[in-house]
């Protein structure tokens, strides 16, 4: 539902236009000046504001300037009695969306703030395509170890040699694999990404080295396997020790010779491709195993890169964790949060099984769940969701702080609105639990009106537990 300000001095017509947009569905909130309408729009976030332009206190146009400055992509409708052509190109060139006379037409005044609520979509959504199809993201953290990694690849990456990238499962290998792409010769030239676990044993010959239409029962047509489509760039062969025997000696061949034959075909395809590969698992143990060819290991070994457990680099975590904050709260389009000092204390001393993959969607959770500031309460409640921990300020055991978080099943979900319902309502639960069910207090707490609050209560069907 979008949430709209209303800043008009006059009551009748910020009545007349809450009872039209709540009777459209809006969630609405007025105030009867600028001052403090700015203050509002700096402590909440509105998906739109209508603004009054001569008011007591502050004028509108001030308003919309300094609202734009706190929040740029706020779609602003300005209202006047007094408008004129000049005024509304004058609102129009400080960034204002629309213009409208008082008394506004309700057909023109709903057209308008849906245009409105539309576009500032499209500006949301537009920003998060935009950041996610950019250049790779930075390898974040300044601990010693990753400082090493970064100088190795800055070495390393504008050579042609091989580069075996080793460390645990969620660690980052890929995001090293993706910088020594970007910082090499071959940075104009596409970078193209195998998963080796993720494709059968079967069909990874043909997904590697193309297959001519006809050589086996389901190739109804040619296909062009990545190491043809990697030509002039970089292969990157990620769960390397998860690929058959037979391919292995395939992609030996390729690497030595430079050359690749399609599956059914008999012509040999000259290829010029830089190889990258990684691997979670210990490959001489796999070597010892028969499962791994010694000759290969020693062709993609040229250099090695270990990447670091995030446990292993504790010191690095603040950074990857305020990163990860900014960047999700872009995409879900609201105010940047904050994590206490003694949240961040907390973070850093959770086990992080899952390594730095796991404390991305541990962000992602405590942003959905959190208030403004993430204290150390909520890191011990949300962010081990696999059963109850106990952290102290310095990671020690702490008597006032034990809570269960239990993970949700995720199938049970028809939709992201089913998900979002049962994360709003686990989110006011734990609130008002926290504020021993005073409901005006947890109204301030998370920043909604205590009507509103009471309406969530009944809509959830929450109910104070009394033993």
């Amino acid at each position: 539902m979008a949430k709209l300000l209303i800043i008009d001095d006059e009551r009748a017509i910020r009545s007349t236009l809450r009872e039209i947009l709540e009777y459209e569905n809006y969630e609405v909130e007025d105030i009867d000046n600028g001052v403090d309408g700015l203050d509002l729009i700096k402590k909440k976030k509105f998906d739109l504001v209508l603004c009054d332009i001569k008011m007591n206190k502050m004028d509108g146009m001030e308003v919309l300037e300094q609202a734009l400055a706190h929040s740029p992509d706020l779609p602003f409708i300005m209202i006047s009695g007094h408008g004129t052509v000049e005024t509304a190109i004058e609102a129009s060139k400080k960034g204002a969306f629309d213009f409208i006379s008082k008394p506004p037409d309700l057909n023109r005044l709903l057209i308008t703030v849906r245009n409105a609520l539309d576009r500032g979509n499209l500006v949301t959504e537009t920003k998060v395509l935009k950041r996610k199809a950019s250049k790779t993201r930075h390898i974040l953290g300044s601990s010693e170890n990753i400082n090493k990694i970064k100088e190795t690849i800055e070495r390393v990456a504008p050579t042609e040699a091989r580069v075996l990238i080793t460390g645990a499962n969620g660690s980052g290998k890929e995001l090293v694999a993706r910088w020594l792409h970007e910082k090499s010769q071959r940075s104009e030239s596409p970078l193209i990404e195998v998963n080796c676990a993720a494709i059968p044993s079967e069909l990874i010959e043909s997904e590697l080295f193309s297959h001519e239409k006809g050589s086996f029962t389901s190739a109804v047509k040619q296909r062009i396997g990545k190491f043809e489509l990697a030509n002039g760039g970089t292969l990157f062969l990620d769960e390397i020790g998860d690929m058959s025997l037979s391919a292995q000696a395939k992609v030996l061949r390729a690497l030595q010779e430079h050359k690749i034959t399609r599956v059914g075909g008999e012509k040999e395809l000259e290829v010029n491709v830089r190889v990258l590969a990684a691997t979670n698992k210990d490959l001489m143990k796999e070597i010892e195993d028969g499962n791994f060819r010694m000759d290969l290991y020693h062709r993609l070994n040229v250099i090695n890169i270990h990447v670091p457990h995030l446990t292993e680099r504790r010191e690095d975590i603040p950074e990857i964790a305020l990163s990860f904050l900014e960047d999700i709260c872009k995409d879900y389009g609201m105010p940047v949060k904050k994590i206490s000092d003694a949240g961040m204390v907390a973070l850093q001393n959770l086990p992080w099984t899952g390594n730095v993959r796991e404390l991305h969607n541990m962000i992602e959770r405590l942003i959905i769940l959190s208030d403004k500031i993430i204290t150390e309460y909520e890191v011990t409640a949300f962010a081990n969701p696999g059963g109850g921990t106990n952290i102290g300020a310095a990671g020690s055991q702490s008597n006032n702080i034990q809570i269960t978080a239990a993970t949700p099943d995720y199938d049970s979900f028809n939709n992201f609105q089913d998900y979002k319902d049962h994360a709003e309502r686990e989110y006011i639960k734990f609130k008002l639990e926290k504020n021993n069910w005073n409901v005006s207090k947890t109204a301030d707490d998370i920043d909604i009106q205590r009507s509103h609050l009471y309406s969530k209560i009944e809509k959830f069907g929450l109910k104070r537990v009394t033993e």
